[in-house]
């Protein structure tokens, strides 16, 4: 999910090698027109051989802790970037256009369970981009290309937003379980 974010950063430059001495504003189309789904498979071109041979070079868990260090980085300090740009809506309103733009092109079918000033709750029952990796035959990079990154880019929201997930459908559950919270201080539960 949170690929999209990444994909902000490298999206345009990997679209415009594909439409050669024409910018995506002469064509009227901004690159945030081009849904994270179609982002995430251009990517993956470029990412899963790139993975695959770390993890040969340096072995799976090596190549896999040094693709979540590097990615999670730098989607950490794309959560902060995206986090102040929100303003100064609530938590359930951010998490819910957050979702909207992860959903974009058909790629989620999900149900939100709870959406309130500090809290927001939502099951994603159909992922496209796990169909996705499943297609081209490596879920588990999936997971770490993608799944796992929503963590760390939860981090760069802010120390006071929490991130509770239990499963993902790439590691074969029926949904994705996503529980965004405020934590609450020490004086509030007191």
């Amino acid at each position: 999910m949170i690929v999209w974010v990444m994909a902000t950063h490298l999206r345009t430059d990997l679209v415009r090698s594909f439409i050669p001495n024409r910018s995506l504003e002469n064509q009227g189309r901004r690159a945030m027109d081009i849904p994270l789904i179609e982002q995430v498979k251009i990517q993956a071109q470029v990412l899963v051989p790139l993975v695959r041979v770390l993890q040969v070079e340096l072995g799976e868990e090596r190549a896999n802790s040094i693709v979540r260090k590097a990615l999670g980085d730098l989607y950490r300090k794309y959560g902060e970037k995206w986090w102040r740009k929100q303003g100064a809506r609530d938590l359930g309103e951010k998490m819910a256009s957050a979702f909207d733009g992860f959903a974009a092109g058909d790629a989620l079918d999900y149900e939100v369970i709870t959406q309130t000033p500090d809290a927001f709750e939502m099951n994603v029952t159909e992922c496209r981009y796990a169909t996705f990796y499943k297609e081209i035959g490596v879920p588990e990079l999936g997971f770490l290309l993608t799944c796992s990154a929503d963590f760390t880019m939860a981090e760069g929201f802010g120390a006071d937003v929490q991130l509770t997930r239990t499963q993902t459908i790439l590691q074969g559950a029926s949904h994705c379980d996503f529980r965004y919270a405020i934590k609450k201080s020490k004086q509030d539960t007191q």
